[in-house]
């Protein structure tokens, strides 16, 4: 899914959310050929009564009101804030990546598309009465609830953002038709302070697994497969959906995990597995949080693309230097020069191999598992 008007989400130039990285990450996904492979579309903007699945009316009215005339911006919604600052068009631009998250749902559910991604989407802090973490419109909640509508029964939703998904956790908290499953960093050491092992939903339906700041490649790949894969193989989605949130990486400077690009490939390999065996290869990936937004962001979304479109990009191949260039032209910054960071394969333990019950990764497993897995008829 792509528009280039998305770039038109834009905080302004003094923002770490710089839409640059959609515009780079567009352009290596061109320059690695991977065009070839898949069918690029657009979509159109989400309407009110799409956005309404989620979101309360009188919130979509203030972002309206604000994307007019964001001076006047009701800073009550979230809006006009430092994280959120309301700018000219800002309504229009937010329907628009929400419109490209449920048309990507829309079509894998029809069948036009086994898998679709949308790496402009994952914006899953938004509320259904509010902005937050620079997120306007929340289209990963909007693609599940128009899931829903369409008829499926079960939507797993997998996060493994930096950042607790907390907004589609809000969203879905009382419905246990939707499977929230979060991995993110501890809420003591970042935003937005929600995501505890304890916040648990309807019936076992909210999972969150939060890490120690520091969490490394082993830690971090060994906590999702001691988790997600348990969950989605007793949950069976009719439909995977998954935000991948670039700002695990150890150079992202929002955050504290010490996660490699090659990590974050493996995660997405375990995702697109994880949809064929357990949800017959219906699968949207969402993008997410990421600030490093020429050394990071732009390699693990088209990992991203490339994992979904069937043609995994190796870990060892080098960056066609016209990209490199273009980066350098647009930003005065250099350009990596290899897709990863030269860290694969990545190597962990599997939680059935034991557990040290003295190292905080595993105590964090152990808390998220023993919160949960009981709801839901399984063995802690």
């Amino acid at each position: 899914m792509w528009d280039e008007a998305v770039t038109g989400y834009d905080f302004g130039p003094d923002h770490p959310m710089d839409p640059v990285r959609l515009h780079l990450t567009r352009r290596l996904v061109h320059a690695l050929e991977l065009d070839r492979e898949v069918e690029v579309v657009s979509a159109k903007p989400a309407g009110e009564s799409t956005l309404r699945l989620v979101h309360r009316e009188d919130y979509i009215e203030a972002v309206k009101a604000a994307s007019a005339d964001p001076g006047a911006a009701d800073t009550s919604y979230g809006l006009g804030t430092m994280d959120d600052p309301a700018f000219a068009g800002m309504h229009e631009v937010s329907s628009l990546i929400a419109g490209l998250s449920v048309g990507a749902a829309e079509a894998v559910w029809r069948g036009d598309a086994l898998h679709a991604v949308n790496f402009a989407g994952g914006l899953h802090h938004a509320m259904p009465g509010g902005a937050s973490g620079f997120c306007i419109y929340n289209d990963a909640s909007l693609a599940i609830a128009r899931l829903l509508e369409l008829g499926a029964e079960r939507v797993a939703y997998v996060d493994v953002d930096v950042h607790h998904g907390d907004g589609v956790q809000a969203a879905f908290w009382e419905d246990p038709r939707v499977l929230t499953i979060s991995m993110h960093e501890h809420p003591r050491t970042l935003f937005p302070q929600t995501g505890w092992p304890q916040e648990t939903g309807a019936e076992g339906s909210a999972v969150n697994l939060a890490l120690p700041a520091g969490t490394g490649d082993a830690g971090w790949v060994r906590a999702f497969h001691a988790v997600v894969p348990e969950l989605i193989a007793d949950f069976r989605p009719d439909v995977l959906v998954t935000q991948h949130g670039a700002d695990t990486h150890f150079e992202d400077p929002l955050a504290h995990l010490a996660v490699s690009l090659d990590a974050q490939r493996a995660v997405q390999v375990a995702c697109h597995e994880l949809a064929h065996e357990y949800a017959g290869g219906k699968w949207v990936a969402l993008g997410g949080g990421g600030y490093a937004v020429v050394e990071v962001v732009p390699r693990s979304w088209a990992h991203l693309v490339a994992v979904a479109a069937g043609r995994p990009v190796a870990p060892e191949t080098m960056i066609p230097e016209a990209w490199r260039q273009e980066v350098f032209a647009r930003t005065r910054q250099p350009a990596p020069a290899r897709m990863t960071d030269g860290r694969w394969p990545v190597e962990w333990e599997s939680w059935e191999a034991g557990y040290d019950p003295a190292d905080r990764l595993d105590q964090a497993v152990r808390a998220t598992r023993s919160a949960v897995f009981p709801l839901r008829g399984l063995l802690a």
